[in-house]
């Protein structure tokens, strides 16, 4: 197994890990309500943006994720169960440096979004804080 090393790589990733999603009990119906079937392959274009620019430093993502998500029905277990997907998906297909900063971007990014969506919720304080498990 090799290590994310370039755009082919970073689409088998994005590709794989929302096949999981498509699938996923808990994740399926909150991605179908949004994203409808033909609208998929946008979506992915733009992931494919996203983490070749989080990832290969490339400059082609310029968005704001969070405001897609904000009024989502969603809460941490939401966000657990896209981790564990990711996490699961990279192992799958890549062991590397890039690899394991891609699952940290990953976690990282969950946790923020979760920390500001129960912030704005008003259901964000330290216990919160403390006990988010991602």
């Amino acid at each position: 197994m090799e290590d994310i090393k370039d755009s082919r790589d970073i689409e088998a990733l994005v590709d794989t890990f929302y096949g999981k999603i498509q699938q996923d009990p808990l994740l399926a119906p909150i991605f179908a309500e949004k994203i409808p079937a033909d609208a998929w392959t946008p979506h992915l274009q733009t992931m494919y943006r996203f983490w070749n620019t989080q990832l290969l430093g490339e400059k082609e993502y310029q968005g704001n994720p969070f405001a897609k998500h904000r009024n989502l029905p969603i809460d941490g277990a939401h966000f657990t169960q896209w981790v564990k997907l990711f996490h699961e998906t990279v192992d799958e297909l890549f062991y590397g440096a890039l690899a394991a900063t891609a699952k940290v971007k990953a976690e990282a990014i969950g946790k923020v979004f979760l920390s500001k969506i129960l912030f704005e919720r008003g259901l964000y304080g330290p216990s919160m804080a403390a006990g988010a498990d991602l």
